[in-house]
């Protein structure tokens, strides 16, 4: 089976990648803007590289690409702006066109990534045929694309899943998400630790797992949503006070500096029953 992965560069990419190579999937074709960046990866020499910025060209990525049985979609631009319009202007009908190269094969299955922010404010344990409701310009663009996948199955007959990623955290990630900002203010030796009043629930997975769960279902005989979620509630305080003593640190938590975010609901979670079903399948 050629497996083909987008984005294998960036926080997730990388992790799915190397569960690709860890668990003997040896003709992974992987693909990001940066052969150089690659190349720090350990997986680097156990797959094939190929540098392409899909935004810049209009041609068959079914072919440019090998003709993969299987397109694990991580990819997009310009994240972690939210509210830009370019998500819904120019991301939008790239990603369309990018997928429907794939999906006129009538061979790849395609794997795509969404976002729990598709639910929109939302409280509650939040399973995938909750109706979608986004209120940022990335998670209508998301939906958008989830929608127009969904089209392209059924007209090629091709299998898809549409992967919802809840939060995340571990290597990789971005130096200004919550977490890599604690490390970086418990190395500095900072006295406090400025945030919010951490009373948010969230569903938060380590990055590895949320890798192995997205190859899992990518590579399972199940078509459709599923939500990658832990369907467990921590409070984003715990997370950060649990950082803490793991490092020892006395740093101070410094609550109530920033507010809610406005996209979010205070408390919600993904119901992990489908996730479940699909692992359980594969």
């Amino acid at each position: 089976m050629k497996i083909l992965v987008t984005g294998s560069t960036g926080f997730v990419g990388r992790h799915v990648v190397q569960w690709l190579v860890d668990h003997g999937y040896d003709d992974v074709v992987a693909t990001g803007t940066s052969i150089e960046k690659a190349k720090q990866f350990s997986w680097f020499s156990h797959v094939r590289f190929i540098p392409s910025d899909y935004f810049a060209e209009d041609i068959d990525y079914y072919e440019f690409f090998d003709r993969p049985d299987l397109l694990i979609h991580l990819a997009w631009k310009g994240l972690p702006n939210y509210m830009a319009r370019f998500h819904m202007e120019e991301n939008l009908p790239v990603e369309m066109r990018f997928l429907r190269s794939f999906a006129a094969s009538k061979k790849t299955k395609i794997a795509a990534i969404g976002t729990g922010y598709e639910y929109g404010v939302v409280n509650g344990c939040i399973a995938e045929d909750h109706p979608t409701n986004p209120n940022t310009v990335y998670a209508a663009a998301k939906d958008a694309l989830r929608r127009y996948l969904a089209f392209l199955a059924a007209e090629s007959g091709i299998s898809w899943n549409w992967i919802r990623l809840f939060f995340l955290y571990g290597d990789g990630q971005s130096p200004k998400s919550l977490l890599p900002q604690l490390d970086a203010a418990i190395a500095r030796g900072d006295a406090e630790f400025p945030m919010s009043g951490g009373e948010q629930l969230r569903d938060y997975l380590p990055v590895e797992k949320v890798a192995e769960y997205i190859c899992r279902i990518a590579l399972s005989k199940e078509s459709g949503i599923v939500n990658c979620c832990s369907g467990e509630t921590i409070s984003v305080r715990r997370l950060v006070e649990e950082r803490v003593a793991a490092s020892g640190s006395s740093i101070r938590l410094k609550t109530g500096v920033y507010g809610y975010p406005a996209y979010e609901g205070m408390a919600f979670w993904g119901d992990a029953a489908r996730l479940r079903e699909v692992i359980d399948d594969a």
